[in-house]
């Protein structure tokens, strides 16, 4: 069992965080001792890196509760749950597309910048021939580019 302190200080949120999990129901079966203060088990542990995994990956704390509530239905919402894992891991594997296009430019940029100083000139830069570009260079400008969705 563990006090909401021990377990603020093992998932790295605050205190009126986890309270106002608690209070807007997203967290399953808090217990309570005695005095009225919160206690946590392992399973809250697990509930809790759940949590967290969802608000990582672009969840609000509304749809947060809407899975939460799907948990609480048991067996019944297992094939709910399944596929609202599904729709979330090709959110997230967008995101680190995105996310890698993005460091793509900016390992361009780098280069375009260093050699721009390299020369003390950008226009230096601007008028190299694409194709001559450093392969390395030339895949990050590649990879950069915004990909058209297939309808």
């Amino acid at each position: 069992m563990y006090t909401i302190g021990q377990i603020a200080k093992m998932m790295n949120l605050s205190v009126p965080t986890l309270r106002y999990y608690d209070d807007e129901g997203i967290l399953i079966n808090i217990k309570r001792d005695n005095a009225g203060n919160r206690i946590f088990d392992d399973s809250d542990v697990e509930a809790l890196k759940i949590i967290n995994c969802l608000k990582q990956s672009g969840l609000k704390i509304k749809e947060i509760k809407e899975f939460m509530d799907l948990c609480r239905q048991g067996n019944s919402s297992l094939k709910k749950r399944y596929e609202f894992f599904l729709s979330q891991e090709q959110k997230v594997l967008e995101e680190i597309q995105n996310l890698e296009r993005c460091l793509a430019l900016i390992k361009y940029k780098e280069w375009y910048y260093q050699t721009a100083l390299l020369h003390n000139d950008e226009g230096y830069v601007k008028n190299l021939d694409k194709n001559n570009l450093p392969k390395e260079i030339q895949e990050y400008l590649n990879k950069s580019k915004i990909k058209e969705k297939n309808n």
